[in-house]
């Protein structure tokens, strides 16, 4: 899985939630290229028209230019993950267009800051329909058409441990890591991986100053996490020699304090 290798010989590599270049699945999809794999990217625009970093113009085709630079063949693709269709007619786009995949990593989701109190049942669902359910439904995809060697295939979520003021965020993300977890058990028949990393507060542009400045001081590096963080984390357990990490729930934070 290492650039020297072919294009013939390249892996293909899932990553969700590539929709902006500073953004968390966009650093991971980079990593695995300049790592020897081909990568299919999914994303969606309306998703980002919504939030307040809106949408950041010209961002896909950046992305596939920076995977080109490191050999890998890419393949973009828009995918609603709220329709229960989406993830099947992912997979059948990818393995059209790439190849079978031999290692699926979800970044996507569906992030609305909002309490106990003030959540509505609407974005509640969608946060379950997005985090949750689609994962699920990616998760069921790969196992069903998974035909790899035994021991190389590999599955990672990217998680949150935020909970207070951000129920129906928090809430889903716990429910997607008891899905990928059960999945290092489910799909041991095929020898597939699968483990969930939680980055840690990472700057991608959502953070205000003062936000900023807390974090910084209670994290012992005296920084905050960036992409290219997390997106080592994932190449090393996407590799060989990560085989062995399998079933956990991995903190990626820099020793953040409470």
């Amino acid at each position: 899985m290492r650039t020297e290798q072919t294009h013939s010989h390249r892996p293909v590599a899932l990553v969700t939630g590539v929709g902006r270049t500073v953004g968390i699945g966009a650093g991971i999809a980079e990593r695995l290229a300049a790592s020897g794999w081909d990568v299919a990217h999914s994303h969606w625009t309306p998703y980002d028209t919504r939030m307040s970093w809106g949408v950041e113009e010209g961002a896909v085709e950046a992305v596939g230019a920076l995977l080109a630079g490191h050999g890998a063949r890419h393949l973009a693709v828009p995918a609603d993950l709220t329709d229960p269709a989406a993830p099947a007619e992912l997979f059948d786009r990818v393995e059209a267009g790439l190849g079978p995949v031999t290692a699926l990593v979800m970044s996507h989701a569906e992030s609305v800051d909002s309490g106990l109190l003030d959540t509505t049942v609407e974005s509640f669902d969608r946060h379950f329909a997005v985090n949750a359910r689609a994962s699920w439904l990616l998760i069921r995809e790969f196992g069903l058409r998974f035909t790899g060697a035994f021991g190389t295939g590999r599955i990672v979520a990217l998680t949150s441990d935020h909970t207070v003021g951000n129920l129906p965020y928090g809430a889903s993300k716990g429910a997607l890591d008891r899905i990928t977890r059960a999945a290092a058990r489910e799909l041991a028949h095929l020898g597939v991986t699968a483990n969930v990393v939680d980055p840690g507060p990472t700057d991608t542009g959502w953070m205000n100053e003062d936000l900023r400045a807390d974090l910084v001081a209670h994290t012992p590096l005296g920084r905050l996490g960036t992409p290219r963080d997390a997106a080592h984390l994932v190449d090393f357990l996407c590799s060989p020699q990560g085989q062995w990490i399998n079933g956990q729930l991995l903190q990626s934070s820099g020793g953040l304090k409470s």
